[in-house]
């Protein structure tokens, strides 16, 4: 099979995604009372409403309906005032009332977009598109819709291989999960790589994550996608015959998923044979798509409008005030970052990304200069998050003050300690809450920086090694790194480097 950069020189692969997001920041499902609890045990927060019994009427949850307007206002969605519920065919066990309550055509959210800029690792993908400067791009990823429905239950299946029902010696049911809101965003088919959609799927989680809607976490199920592709022939306008890549929960398996999904289509085509409609499930053990089922059309799920539930009117007035408690999305904070903190956009964009990480950033750096600005940023985004990554934690649970963070950062920006000394003194803060300064005084780490001293040193180093300084000045710029060394050991490796390399390199220029 070729390569995925091979393929996309001669195909054009057209990607739609179809985002879940569990609304897991509610305290109850969508149309009844049950409290929404991941890891509960199964089977306890079920009603006769999510179970779907006879004469059971649900109630619409009016939180539920705010997160959605929310998602649509931060995504540049047109909020459609008048909307319905639709009852859609499932037969299946995880859905106790063979029916999902749905939207149809017409959602709360339509019409919106989200724009994307790519590193230069996704532009070399994307042959059909400029690319500034350094390698990157931008494209605009259009939103048809997002909406409200319930989630199933969930399915556990024993015996078989990773988990699927294919070759299972039974099956377990849990209805906790069954009714809880769920808002599915479906793009236009604009995406055209893996690294688009995995880029896009990123983008989502975190203004999810901003708005406060879920905690979509994609290990828990609370964020998966169903990817949609197709292949055609580049210059070609229309439009393949598309597969569905179903469930995926990690960003990884999407990106993978659909770039091998793309080189299976190739293969196929190219050998002269015919992609066929239908749900694949993606294998990340076995790194292969496998046919689930022959995918179901529209008039299958036999839609109609749901008799229980009377049509929506969003007034001006609702719609205006969820936009109030709109926050500052991830788009606007990276910039805010960049114009305010002097960081560089790779940098804002990283802290901007997690509502967390921002604001302790923020408490962090609010008083201080773009340099140790920048320091912060680098301790928060290189060290902190490695020891976060690491302990599975978060750093707001890593014992770092804001505070004592900006302490060492001004430490480092103004030469006090090395950057290596940085690390320990990091190591101590996680560890101990050391007070920074404190630290650095008790342990002798304070870099010499009397130039007078330095200066006597490297004179004396040169008079014992002429025929060093000769070969210096002779082309070998090399032997700076022993002068250095020297100078360094004399002081017990407390001497700040970017001083006594500007001296060396004067006192050797001669």
């Amino acid at each position: 099979m070729k390569e995925l950069t091979e393929v996309l020189k001669d195909w054009e692969a057209v990607i739609g995604l179809e985002v879940h997001a569990e609304l897991t920041t509610l305290k109850t499902k969508m149309f009844c009372s049950c409290p929404i609890e991941f890891g509960a045990d199964p089977n306890t927060h079920t009603c006769p409403v999510c179970l779907g019994m006879p004469g059971a009427l649900p109630v619409p949850n009016k939180a539920a309906i705010e997160s959605i307007v929310l998602a649509g206002l931060a995504t540049n969605c047109d909020i459609e005032k008048h909307t319905m519920f639709y009852r859609k065919g499932y037969f299946y066990p995880d859905m106790a009332k063979n029916f999902q309550t749905t939207q149809g055509p017409l959602a709360f959210c339509m019409r919106g977009h989200l724009d994307l800029e790519l590193s230069a690792k996704g532009a070399a993908e994307r042959v059909d598109i400029p690319k500034n400067e350094g390698g990157s791009y931008t494209t605009r990823i259009g939103i048809t819709r997002i909406h409200m429905e319930e989630d199933a239950g969930k399915m556990t299946h024993l015996g078989g291989s990773e988990g699927r029902i294919d070759g299972a010696e039974r099956s377990l049911v849990d209805y906790n999960r069954a009714g809880t809101p769920l808002i599915e965003l479906v793009t236009e088919p604009d995406l055209r790589t893996p690294e688009e959609a995995r880029a896009f799927m990123q983008k989502l989680r975190q203004i999810y994550l901003t708005l406060g809607i879920s905690d979509c976490s994609m290990e828990e199920g609370s964020l998966r996608a169903d990817g949609n592709v197709s292949l055609r022939r580049r210059g070609s306008t229309e439009l393949g015959t598309k597969t569905e890549l179903k469930n995926i929960n990690s960003f990884k398996n999407l990106h993978d998923g659909l770039a091998y999904e793309i080189c299976r289509q190739a293969e196929v085509l190219e050998s002269g044979g015919v992609i066929r409609q239908e749900t694949r499930h993606w294998e990340p053990g076995a790194k292969r798509t496998i046919v689930m089922r022959v995918k179901e059309t529209a008039d299958d799920y036999r839609m109609f409008p749901d008799p229980d539930l009377a049509p929506f009117d969003l007034s001006d007035e609702f719609i205006e005030n969820v936009r109030a408690k709109l926050p500052e999305l991830p788009d606007a904070k990276k910039q805010r970052f960049m114009e305010s903190y002097g960081l560089p956009a790779y940098d804002a964009g990283e802290l901007a990304g997690d509502v967390e990480v921002a604001e302790f950033f923020e408490e962090a750096a609010h008083d201080e200069d773009a340099a140790v600005a920048k320091k912060i940023a680098n301790l928060i985004i290189n060290d902190v998050s490695a020891w976060t990554n690491e302990n599975a934690t978060t750093i707001s649970k890593s014992g770092i003050a804001p505070a004592a963070l900006a302490k060492l950062a001004r430490l480092l920006a103004d030469d006090t300690i090395s950057s290596k000394q940085g690390k320990e003194v990091l190591a101590a803060l996680i560890g101990e809450g050391s007070d920074p300064e404190e630290y650095v005084k008790s342990h002798g780490m304070e870099q010499t920086t009397d130039t007078s001293a330095i200066e006597q040193m490297v004179e004396e180093l040169m008079t014992a090694n002429p025929d060093k300084v000769e070969a210096y000045r002779g082309g070998k710029t090399g032997l700076q790194g022993f002068f250095m060394g020297q100078v360094m050991k004399q002081l017990g490796g407390q001497g700040n480097p970017k001083v006594i390399s500007a001296i060396v390199t004067e006192k050797l220029e001669g």
